[in-house]
């Protein structure tokens, strides 16, 4: 059985520092192998390059655009008249991810339009997405990379998300799959969204597991660290993925509670190695040495 695999979202944690290529050199001084990303568009992608090269850090996940963020975009993908700008979204990302040998990407949905009933336009959105992944399974599938689509919760985070559920998300692959045949897009499971629309893990789990790309942790309601007081019972979770023997990925995407997330993650590195069959030494490396910035707090990134 493979240990669990874990990497830092660099969109949330780390954000002391403004500059990605940064936040990548304070992942690895944290012990970080691997981190993820939401969108990395504003940040030069030599200076990107050069972080990850130099830290020898993975970068295994970033978001397609979100679009106008200013105007209230939040992905592209099932939102009717953008396909166009789906596509320049979709190309970017490519760009940026082939440059950083990154293998996974996140097609994302979007929100139902202002003024909108979400019944009302939910058939020509969920044509419009499916259309979509179409056009990127064979974009993705010529660049050796893979689409992911995720269900974002409509009842805490996001009230306006298209794709709001793992039993949604199965319906657009299974339309997906029809078109595409096996160049067909992975669910990703972000337990935080899960728990809060579904609940029910154990079984969502084992039913959707054949289907899963990658995963995302946080605890529940407040999206902080996985081992903070919450709904959530992170020990038997990660124990779940082990039996099942989960490969990918398990991103790090919550809010620190306090300012140096890098010795809060380590503290949750001791927690995931007394409370998994994966060893601390499987979640955690002793970095090269490295030029890093430091922390808002004062303190190096590495102690």
């Amino acid at each position: 059985m493979a240990p669990l695999k874990f990497c830092a979202n660099i969109s949330w944690l780390f954000t002391e520092l403004q500059d990605f290529s940064h936040r990548i050199y304070a992942a690895a001084a944290a012990g970080f192998q691997a981190v993820e990303a939401a969108w990395l568009y504003d940040c030069e992608l030599q200076e990107l390059q050069r972080a990850r090269e130099a830290t020898g850090v993975d970068v295994v996940l970033i978001n397609t655009p979100p679009g106008d963020v200013k105007a209230g975009d939040l992905g592209l993908g099932a939102i009717p008249g953008r396909e166009a700008e789906f596509r320049q979204g979709l190309d970017l990302a490519v760009k940026y991810a082939k440059a950083l040998d990154c293998k996974r990407i996140h097609l994302m949905a979007g929100r139902v339009p202002v003024g909108s009933h979400r019944t009302a336009v939910a058939k020509e959105m969920e044509a419009i997405f499916v259309q979509n992944l179409n056009y990127a399974a064979d974009v993705l599938s010529k660049e050796g990379i893979t689409g992911l689509i995720e269900p974002i919760n409509t009842r805490i985070t996001d009230p306006r998300y298209f794709l709001d559920s793992p039993h949604q998300g199965k319906t657009l692959r299974r339309k997906h799959h029809e078109a595409v045949n096996e160049q067909m897009s992975e669910l990703f499971q972000d337990l935080f969204h899960w728990q809060i629309m579904d609940g029910n893990l154990t079984e969502n789990i084992h039913k959707y597991f054949p289907m899963i790309g990658h995963v995302q942790i946080a605890q529940v309601p407040g999206r902080n660290e996985p081992d903070s007081a919450g709904e959530l019972n992170y020990s038997y979770l990660f124990n779940t993925l082990e039996t099942y023997d989960y490969q990918g990925y398990i991103g790090c995407e919550y809010k620190p509670l306090g300012e140096c997330s890098s010795e809060m993650w380590r503290s949750f590195a001791r927690i995931i190695g007394c409370f998994s069959s994966t060893g601390i030494d499987n979640v955690l490396r002793r970095p090269p040495t490295l030029m890093t910035p430091s922390c808002s707090c004062g303190q190096s990134l590495w102690r």
